[in-house]
Parts: structure tokens; sequence; C-alpha cells
């Protein structure tokens, strides 16, 4: 099965959120057919998570081709949350951040295990 393009993806997982009224926005558009999708979540309390694309490593053949995000940084502090994220951007500049603004944390990601 192919991959959903990456701006179709975000468009509707930040719709999705919408939906659930939980507020969250595109941050950064990257490359539309392929970029790679970070979403900061920010707890609203003085903390933030990070998740990323899952390494290949752990996504099993049944779900190769939907998107599976796994945890970078978890209650960690804002600013070494935007380090992380300006690290990656430094790596691979085609990439898209969506940020989420929740207490709960909650983000809807499918999180590889």
């Amino acid at each position: 099965m192919a991959r959903l393009r990456s701006d179709f993806w975000v468009s509707a997982h930040l719709r999705r959120l919408g939906v659930e009224g939980i507020a969250a926005v595109q941050r950064r558009r990257g490359s539309p057919e392929a970029g790679s999708i970070f979403v900061k979540v920010d707890r609203l309390d003085g903390t933030a998570d990070l998740y990323g694309p899952a390494p290949q490593s752990l996504i099993d053949a049944e779900s190769a081709g939907e998107r599976r995000f796994s945890a970078l940084l978890t209650a960690a502090s804002p600013p070494d949350v935007e380090a992380r994220i300006a690290s990656e951007i430094r790596f691979d500049s085609d990439l898209w951040i969506i940020e989420i603004d929740d207490r709960e944390g909650r983000h809807r990601l499918d999180l590889a295990v």
C-alpha cells in the first residue's frame, strides 16, 4: 500500500485534531510528497513532547504503508525541544512541523511500539 503524501496527511491530521477540540497549527511546511513529519506537543505547564517518524525497524509488515511515530523527547523543557527541532531541520530541511497546545498531551498519533 502506498503511503499518503505528507501534505494530505498533515491536512487531515490537523482537521482531526480540530474536530476533537485540540488546538493545533502547521508550523512548518516541508516537501509535499515525502517530507518527514514532526509533532511538538506543548503541555502548557512548562514541558513539551516531541514525536517524529518511527524507525523502520519498529514498523511491522501490516502497517508498512501507514505513518507511525515514536517519542523523541517527553516531558522536556521547551528550549530542549526547540533545539532538537533545529537539529532535525539542519539534517532535513524538507520536514513538516505540527504544533499542538494541549494540557493532557493529546496528539492522536499512531505510535510504534
